[in-house]
């Protein structure tokens, strides 16, 4: 039995960690928890700090796992403690205290007392560097080398040369660093986290005559929760008893509230309006679109994007090349070119301080988690980093027509009349079709209702469906017939030239007809269309500003249709009459001639071409449970509009990218150009790398302004 179906047998659980702030403290952390006992597999997402353990473990043992890096492990769906401010946390106390030495050991080296002076930096060293001796001393002696090893090496030499107040200096600014990158991640983190926070922990149901108040682990669905206005909705329902507005920012993006009504459908961690909502629950807490949302953006956050893989491979092999190198200016100008031995180690030490790669490492995952974060909170789910690199290279994009740059639901458009009056014309048709399932019967009843007029009480009988052509019923005394021209080309012979010509200019604006009479009388017609959103031309034009190549249509639908539909929105390449399979060939034709394409649709149907595509984006994920599987980036509020916003949040995030990797590698070759001629200290090499992870956070955080 493979390992794979070992797992599928255990029951994985999930746990959240405080305190990760580096790649290499995360793999290590797994490393540690897969050597439990009871532990049969163990995985760490870093972005999302999050622990998955296959097998037995108590939070105790995971907490001795991370104990090097005092890391705290807490329930998955347990709230977190309130936190502490930075100032007073408990990590933080060493460095108090081994500053105020520093101080004590700088007043008496100005008065004169050498002994005091040293013996106070000697316990600035010791207090402060604690744990990182600790961890650094062990990693050295199992030949691990880290930023940790290195900055043991450098401090210890510093010691060992007589630079005690050098030593002193560098092991508080290295605590202070890795202060700064703590608060880097958790901050980066804190999007997820308060996505995780807006859903409340109770609900209040309906039991028989009374309302209860419950942890929502326990409403079951079918469970009626009493929705009162300006609370916060617990879990995801449809509403079975009164009318309100709800905010589903939290969800959609959406800024503008939604109208809801009994059969409408509400989410966890939505805001209730004015109104008083009766829901029946449909999914339980931990399967809520809400729920969804924070585990894919989670996974998602696990997920390397190629650039933070290559990031990563060069780090391994980048801090051996640097502890070579120092060793070098340690060695070889005192053994060659009759240096001072002191001068040198002291330059040695200093590139190995330099060398950190802290502000390296961390460049790539601190601006991924930080974007992703933010689209989540903008209603646009990012399924990894891969993804959002992608989408920021797209040179093409392929749009489905129906439901995707229309809004997927006929409407009627015109109506003319031949025979009668318009008012008598929409009744009697309205009056028909309300006993029909096909969509146009739809349109042509909701125009009915929109224009006030009375057609219930219209009295139908012996109601036929005629396959292919339309449909036929008594109205009164008379057959009335609705369908097709064709069909009354069979029923009253060839029709008017001037129904003629109007049909045809119909049908060249991509409508559908439909044609009203008797048996011997064409009474008028109905024209429908699926009408194109509004936000669709303003989309098109804003991705060819954004540097999108080729913006092309991809459709079932037929050529006239088609081409009304994409000259209204402005696509260039419009394919219509496409099967399943050569829409996938369509997409691979555009990836072959522009490069990187993105397929839009709903998430649902052409699955093949979403695949094929680079970027697979789907419409309206909330409640959609199909689309949030199936697609690489999900647009929640079913609104074209994301789309720019999403290229622009790519594109952003590779500029931004590049640009802390540049800060942090340019810092670095300055610092070493210094090093050599031996113009740089320790602290001072310290303060430039501590200055790169403060640069690269503070850049990162850009990302939360990208504007939709």
């Amino acid at each position: 039995m493979g390992n794979e179906q070992v797992l599928d047998q255990l029951q994985a659980k999930t746990y959240r960690v405080q305190g990760l702030t580096c790649t290499n403290c995360a793999a290590k952390f797994e490393q540690n928890v897969k050597s439990l006992p009871g532990v049969k597999e163990a995985k760490v997402n870093f972005g999302a700090a999050k622990l998955t353990v296959w097998g037995e473990a108590t939070i105790d043992e995971l907490e001795q796992a991370g104990a090097f890096e005092q890391l705290t492990i807490r329930e998955e769906r347990e709230r977190p403690a309130r936190q502490e401010p930075f100032w007073k946390k408990k990590e933080n106390w060493n460095v108090y205290i081994a500053a105020a030495l520093l101080a004590v050991g700088w007043a008496a080296s100005a008065a004169g007392s050498g002994w005091l002076a040293v013996a106070a930096y000697v316990a600035a060293i010791v207090i402060g560097g604690y744990s990182l001796f600790r961890t650094g001393l062990r990693n050295l002696l199992r030949w691990q080398f880290d930023m940790k090893t290195l900055m043991t090496i450098a401090i210890l030499g510093a010691a060992a040369i007589g630079e005690w107040q050098e030593g002193a200096v560098v092991v508080i600014l290295f605590a202070i660093s890795e202060a700064l990158e703590r608060y880097s991640m958790d901050r980066a983190r804190r999007s997820i986290a308060s996505l995780m926070e807006m859903a409340p922990v109770e609900a209040t149901i309906r039991h028989g005559a009374e309302e209860i108040t419950v942890p929502v682990e326990d409403v079951r669905v079918g469970d009626v929760m009493i929705v009162k206005p300006g609370e916060k909705i617990a879990l995801d329902g449809v509403v079975v008893n009164g009318a309100s507005t709800v905010h589903e920012a939290a969800i959609t993006g959406e800024s503008l509230p939604a109208e809801k009504a009994p059969g409408a459908a509400v989410f966890a961690g939505t805001l209730n309006g004015e109104g008083f909502l009766e829901v029946e629950v449909t999914k339980q807490a931990d399967e809520t679109t809400l729920a969804k949302m924070v585990d894919l953006v989670e996974e998602a956050q696990a997920e390397r994007a190629p650039m933070q893989a290559f990031i990563d491979r060069f780090a391994r092999y980048y801090t051996p090349v640097i502890i070579a190198v120092a060793l070098l200016i340690a060695i070889v100008p005192p053994l060659v070119m009759g240096g001072e031995w002191l001068d040198w180690v002291y330059r040695g030490l200093a590139v190995l301080v330099i060398g950190c790669p802290c502000a390296l490492v961390i460049s790539t995952p601190v601006a991924i988690v930080t974007a992703i974060g933010s689209a989540a909170r903008r209603g646009v789910l990012i399924k990894g980093g891969v993804y959002l690199e992608q989408i920021g290279r797209l040179r093409a994009v392929a749009f489905d027509k129906t439901g995707t740059l229309t809004k997927g639901e006929p409407a009627v458009t015109d109506v003319v009349v031949y025979e009668g009056t318009r008012e008598r014309l929409l009744a009697i048709a309205a009056a028909i079709e309300k006993r029909s399932q096909h969509p146009l019967a739809s349109a042509i009843v909701r125009r009915a209702e929109e224009e006030g007029t009375l057609f219930l009480d219209v009295p139908v009988g012996e109601f036929q469906s005629l396959t292919g052509q339309g449909v036929k019923a008594v109205v009164g005394s008379e057959t009335y017939y609705i369908g097709s021209p064709a069909l009354f080309t069979s029923l009253i012979g060839e029709l008017p030239d001037e129904v003629e010509q109007q049909i045809v200019a119909f049908r060249n604006e991509g409508k559908t007809v439909m044609a009203i009479g008797t048996a011997d009388r064409l009474l008028g017609l109905v024209a429908a269309a699926d009408p194109l959103r509004p936000s669709a031309p303003d989309t098109v034009a804003a991705l060819r500003r954004l540097g999108v190549a080729e913006v092309a249509m991809v459709t079932g639908d037929h050529e006239q249709t088609a081409q009304a539909v994409g000259h209204q929105a402005g696509v260039s390449d419009i394919r219509a009459g496409l099967l399943p399979e050569q829409k996938l060939s369509a997409i691979r034709e555009l990836k072959q001639r522009y490069g990187i394409t993105a397929m839009v649709g709903d998430g649902v149907n052409d699955a093949p071409a979403l695949a094929a595509a680079d970027v697979g984006v789907a419409m309206g994920g909330a409640g959609t449970d199909a689309a949030l599987e199936t697609a690489d980036v999900v647009l929640m509020a079913d609104d074209l509009r994301q789309l720019p916003y999403t290229i622009r949040l790519g594109s952003r995030t590779l500029a931004i990218v590049k640009q802390n990797i540049a800060f942090a590698l340019g810092l670095k070759v300055l610092a070493l150009a210094a090093a050599i001629p031996g113009w740089l200290t320790l602290w001072l090499a310290l303060f430039a790398d501590m200055g790169a992870t403060l640069l690269v956070t503070l850049n990162s955080m850009r990302l939360l302004r990208v504007k939709e």
